[in-house]
C-alpha cells in the first residue's frame, strides 16, 4: 500500500471537494456528517486525517490530510513527531513547496543530531539509519502491541540504505566533528562536551525542553539561566543524557500516536479498522522477535 500525505491550506474546503469527487474514500458515517465533522476530527492531535485502503489506478493507497502549518510546525519543533518522524525516512515530494523544503532540511538535521547524541564514538552507517528510523516509533503503542511488524525499522533500512545514505551523508559531514569517508560505512564522531553541547542546544524545542526538565530534576548543576554555555557543556557530559533523550522521544510520540490510532476507528469505520488491524497483526507475527 502506497502512503501519501497531503498538506493543504484549507482542510474543510479540501474535504468538501474530496467528499464530492471521491465519496467512496470515506466511511458512510463520515459522508453523512460531512466535511466540517471530518475537519474537527482531523484537528485532534496529531492533526491528521487518514483514508486507507483506497483503490487508485490499479494500486491501493492510504493518504493522510493535514495543514501546511501543522506539518511545518512538527518538522521544526517535533511537537508530535507524527509527521516529522515519517519524513525522517526517504520520501518523494510530489509538489515542491519552499516552506516545506526548508523546514524538512531542519527536520533531517535534527534527526541526525539526535541520533548522534545517542550513539558511541564509532559506529556503522546502518546503526545511524536505524536509530533515525526508530525516533518516531519508541513510544508508539503499536510497537509493543501485536499491531506492527516487529522488524519494521530493520526492514525500512535494509531496503533503502542507499537512499538513507544520500539523504544524510551530506548533512553529516557538514557537522563539526563527524568523520564519514565517501566510500566507507564506518562513522566517527567527536565525543567531547563541546561538540555534543553544540548538537544538544540545536535539538527541536519540544525535545530539548523535555530533556532539560529531566536533567534539572536529576542534576544539582547550576541553572541554565546563570550560565547557558556552561549548563549545556555539563549536560553534554552527563552519563544519562542518552537515556533522557530516548525517554523524552517516547514521551513525545506516545500521546499523538495513541490518539491517532483511536481516530483511525472513527475515520475508517469499525469494519475497515478490523481489516487494517488484522493485516498489522499478521505483519507483527511475521516480523519475529
Amino acid at each position: 500500500m502506497l502512503d501519501f500525505i497531503f498538506a493543504v491550506n484549507h482542510p474543510a474546503h479540501w474535504h468538501s471537494i474530496n467528499l464530492s469527487q471521491h465519496p467512496s474514500h470515506y466511511a458512510f458515517h463520515n459522508r453523512l456528517f460531512g466535511s466540517d465533522f471530518v475537519t474537527r476530527i482531523q484537528r485532534i492531535s496529531p492533526g491528521v486525517w487518514f483514508n486507507a485502503y483506497v483503490p487508485m489506478n490499479g494500486v491501493t493507497i492510504k493518504y493522510g490530510v493535514t495543514t501546511l502549518d501543522n506539518l511545518c510546525s512538527d518538522l521544526l519543533s517535533w511537537r508530535s513527531l507524527y509527521l516529522a518522524g515519517r519524513m525522517h525516512k526517504p520520501i518523494r515530494i510530489i509538489k515542491d513547496d519552499a516552506r516545506v523544503r526548508l523546514t524538512q532540511q531542519v527536520n533531517l538535521t535534527s534527526a541526525l543530531r539526535t541520533a548522534l547524541l545517542t550513539l558511541p564514538e564509532e559506529f556503522e552507517e546502518r546503526d545511524l539509519f536505524e536509530r533515525i528510523s526508530g525516533i518516531s516509533y519508541g513510544g508508539d503503542p503499536r510497537m509493543w502491541l501485536p499491531a506492527e511488524n516487529r522488524a519494521k525499522i530493520r526492514n525500512i533500512v535494509s531496503t533503502q540504505s542507499p537512499q538513507f545514505r544520500e539523504l544524510y551523508r551530506r548533512l553529516a559531514v557538514g557537522l563539526p566533528g563527524v568523520h564519514w569517508p565517501m566510500h566507507s560505512s564506518a562513522i566517527k564522531q567527536d565525543m567531547s562536551p563541546t561538540a555534543r553541547s553544540n548538537h544538544l542546544r540545536k535539538l527541536p524545542s519540544r525535545l530539548l525542553g523535555g530533556v532539560n526538565e529531566r536533567y534539572s530534576v536529576a542534576s544539582s548543576h547550576a541553572s541554565r539561566e546563570a550560565d547557558e554555555s556552561a549548563y549545556y557543556l555539563q549536560m553534554a557530559g552527563y552519563p544519562d543524557l542518552s537515556s533522557y533523550i530516548e525517554g523524552e522521544l517516547k514521551n513525545i510520540v506516545r500521546g499523538p500516536a495513541t490518539s491517532q490510532s483511536i481516530k483511525g476507528i472513527i475515520s475508517a469505520g469499525l469494519g475497515q479498522s478490523i481489516r487494517y488491524s488484522a493485516s498489522k497483526v499478521g505483519k507483527w507475527w511475521r516480523g519475529g522477535p
